[in-house]
């Protein structure tokens, strides 16, 4: 990708890249998209939906912040989760500034102790991010703050509510401040790095979980087989949702089609605010038993299969 010139601008431009890392559902996705302002991660009260790397772009003043919203870091038991977890630690290896977003409810739990010595051992400060600050007594926040700052990991706190907005500008702010001078490295109007047909499947695998969520726990994916942009200025999409047994594929389906056809209509209303469009889009659903095993989709997400 070429670097965008900045031209008419006055005065010195910076960009910097901010990996966004904590346990699963902490937030992160909620706040790339809050402060880019536009649905570019998948968002569910399922752990663990976020699997592949995805960049939230946004302006602000003469800097360019590229946040990294990286999947939750976690115990990894599969091959698909030890690949989620090694692309969040690369995710951070490779940023300019890492943030630990800590969803105040939860605390200091495993998962973020877990993410915190790693930070330790990589020898990377870090800034702490607490979340969901609208839920919790300041006392306690008062001392969920003091027990992190005991690691000596971090190098400021900012205490946020993503999905409110609250406190969200100050934060932006301050990375606004501190990444590095230097060129802008995406158009100033793009948010997001990834491909339509990626978004597009994943808007639909969000709408598999919000519906399904205590009938199918991570047993599907979703993957965009065709795109065909129509003369009318439509677009049709044929998607396939993958399930591991052939169980699934009738939960999926719901009874005379009624499920897929919620999901289906649920996707694409949304799909057709983001794309700005009219969507027509078609949902299959196959048994692939191993589709967890499959480098192909690995290597959509941007993950190691090797991880």
């Amino acid at each position: 990708m070429d670097t965008p010139e900045n031209t008419n601008v006055e005065g010195p431009t910076s960009a910097g890249f901010v990996a966004v890392l904590g346990a699963p559902n902490a937030g992160k996705s909620t706040f790339i998209n809050q402060v880019v302002g536009a649905k570019v991660s998948i968002v569910s009260a399922k752990v663990q939906t976020t699997r592949t790397r995805v960049l939230g772009i946004m302006m602000s003043g003469q800097s360019q912040l590229i946040f990294i919203d990286t999947p939750g870091i976690f115990n990894p038991r599969k091959r698909l989760d030890r690949a989620m977890v090694a692309a969040a630690w690369g995710g951070a290896s490779d940023a300019d500034t890492v943030m630990l977003i800590v969803d105040c409810a939860t605390g200091y739990d495993q998962n973020t102790q877990k993410i915190v010595a790693g930070l330790k051992s990589k020898k990377r400060k870090a800034i702490l991010v607490l979340n969901k600050v609208d839920l919790i007594d300041k006392p306690k926040l008062l001392d969920l703050t003091t027990q992190m700052n005991d690691d000596e990991v971090f190098t400021d706190v900012f205490m946020i509510s993503a999905l409110k907005g609250q406190g969200v500008d100050e934060l932006v702010a301050h990375f606004a401040k501190t990444v590095p001078e230097g060129p802008w490295m995406f158009p100033p109007d793009q948010i997001s790095d990834m491909p339509a047909r990626l978004l597009a499947a994943e808007i639909t695998r969000e709408q598999v979980y919000h519906q399904l969520h205590q009938e199918l726990p991570y047993a599907a994916t979703v993957e965009t087989e065709s795109w065909e942009e129509k003369k009318d200025g439509s677009v049709a999409i044929n998607q396939v949702i993958y399930v591991e047994r052939d169980t699934q594929k009738g939960i999926v389906l719901g009874k005379g089609g009624a499920k897929i056809k919620s999901i289906s209509s649920a996707a694409r209303h949304e799909l057709a605010e983001i794309l700005d469009q009219k969507v027509h889009l078609m949902l299959f659903v196959k048994v692939r038993a191993n589709w967890g095993d499959d480098p192909d989709r690995y290597s959509d997400w941007g993950l190691d299969f090797q991880a």
